[in-house]
């Protein structure tokens, strides 16, 4: 019996397998919420559409920020744009998010962020003294993370046709010389590294919004993430071979994104991912995995395997890093596929987010 249950296990694992191998197609006859969450929705809107039809190398390597050569070096840029509702939640504003998102992008690329470009589209009646509020909220969050707001341009639309605001942003950074930095490097036996406790940005908007009654103290993790990247990068040095920020789509989809792109199989101990008890709470009444909640201030870092502790100690001494943890453990089998072992003592696939149960979240 323990032989046959195991084969019907493999023949499952290898149909996954071969299904994940495939390129992601478009298909949907329409957009939904579900493009926008960070899953496999966005995945084929992203492989089956937007890279074809730009197609370059670039594009190709599924980057948060892209790469090309400038006089000799090499420069990151990226483009994100913020949409969150509500603009105000505990831990941050759509201000701060707007730069530290940015700037983070740059940071999983290896680059130090040097500049911004910030686009701001306003709706008809949004009081001035918002403006003025999430203005002076952008300024400083530049400030903390080094980098002047260099250009801009602002649009009105008509009232109700968005959310107070939205913020579009463009980053600029010189990829720094000891980053060499590409799922490509990914190799069995490296080791898998969070830079802190799972979902508090994602959980803390949920709150504001007062979607369901919970009272916890769980505030947004948004911050720049260059000082541990930074940090790493000093003590670990070749040893770093990825980096990702888990924001939509949470840890498991970043995870899932490198698993296929590097072709190794990734085991993560569920008895070793941090996670605040209130943030775990809320997804269990959502009926949702930690994994797939967004975070704003975490870094994902997989490095070799004999500098995983020099690399947790790195984190460790960084603020917002305090709580940083190894949570797995690349493998050879089932390729391209990401597995939970459980507290009970057995595995199973932990797949990318399928739908969006939390909406608008950055």
């Amino acid at each position: 019996m323990p032989s046959e249950v195991s084969e019907r296990e493999q023949k499952v694992l290898n149909i996954i397998e071969t299904a994940r191998a495939k390129r992601q197609k478009f298909r949907d006859t329409q957009i939904t919420m579900a493009h926008g969450a960070g899953g496999k929705a966005t995945q084929g809107l992203i492989e089956g559409l937007l890279v074809p039809a730009f197609a370059n190398d670039t594009l190709e390597a599924m980057a948060d920020a892209g790469t090309v050569s400038v006089l000799g070096g090499q420069v990151a840029m990226t483009t994100d744009s913020f949409v969150v509702n509500p603009i105000d939640f505990p831990g941050g504003t759509i201000g701060e998010l707007a730069v530290n998102g940015t700037v983070n992008d740059l940071a999983m690329a290896g680059a130090q962020p040097l500049a911004l470009t910030l686009s701001l589209i306003l709706e008809e009646g949004l009081p001035s003294e918002t403006l003025k509020y999430q203005v002076a909220a952008i300024a400083a969050a530049a400030q903390s993370a080094g980098v002047p707001i260099v250009a801009g341009d602002t649009k009105v639309v008509e009232r109700g046709q968005c959310d107070e605001m939205y913020i579009c942003t463009t980053g600029l950074g010189l990829i720094d010389d000891r980053a060499s930095l590409s799922p490509a490097g990914l190799s069995p036996g490296d080791k898998i590294l969070v830079s802190g406790k799972i979902g508090d940005h994602g959980t803390a908007i949920m709150l504001a919004r007062g979607e369901f009654e919970l009272d916890a103290d769980i505030r947004s993790d948004t911050q720049c993430l260059w000082p541990m990247v930074d940090k790493l990068l000093q003590e670990v040095g070749p040893s770093l071979r990825c980096l990702r920020d888990a924001t939509r789509g949470g840890v498991a989809s970043v995870l899932n994104e490198l698993a296929r792109a590097s072709r190794v199989a990734m085991i993560i101990n569920e008895a070793t991912v941090p996670v605040h008890p209130a943030v775990a709470g809320a997804a269990e009444i959502l009926g949702i995995d930690p994994m797939h909640v967004a975070n704003e201030g975490k870094l994902v870092a997989i490095v070799a395997p004999e500098a995983a502790d020099a690399a947790l100690a790195a984190l460790r001494s960084v603020p917002g890093g305090e709580e940083a943890a190894e949570i797995g453990e690349c493998k050879t089998e089932p390729e391209g596929m990401v597995l939970m072992a459980t507290a009970f003592g057995g595995k199973r696939v932990m797949d990318q987010l399928v739908g969006d149960p939390l909406p608008r979240i950055c």
